[in-house]
């Protein structure tokens, strides 16, 4: 398989990951009849970032790299809280 084909095929795959998230916060939004941002919301945004992350450093797009690297940390910081915030209320993950 040549080596643009099986890129394109990773940018896809994490387009698809990253619009998971998107997905799955409306999904728990509707069951809870509110809105509600669920934990897996940053671990796809995590992974569908780092996915096309790589791929936008192989297609060599300072743009799409910056907005990509700059999105993770964002994600990273949030699951951060989350974490710190379970611990305070008592919650073992």
């Amino acid at each position: 398989m040549e080596t643009t084909t099986i890129w394109l095929g990773i940018g896809f795959l994490g387009q698809a990951l990253f619009s998971m998230r998107f997905l799955i916060q409306w999904i728990h939004s509707e069951k809870h009849r509110k809105s509600i941002i669920p934990t897996a919301f940053w671990y796809f945004s995590i992974t569908g970032g780092a996915t096309l992350l790589c791929y936008a450093i192989y297609r060599q797009d300072p743009v799409f790299i910056v907005g990509q690297a700059g999105g993770l940390l964002i994600y990273m910081r949030n699951l951060y809280f989350i974490r710190i915030n379970h611990r305070a209320d008592g919650v073992i993950e």
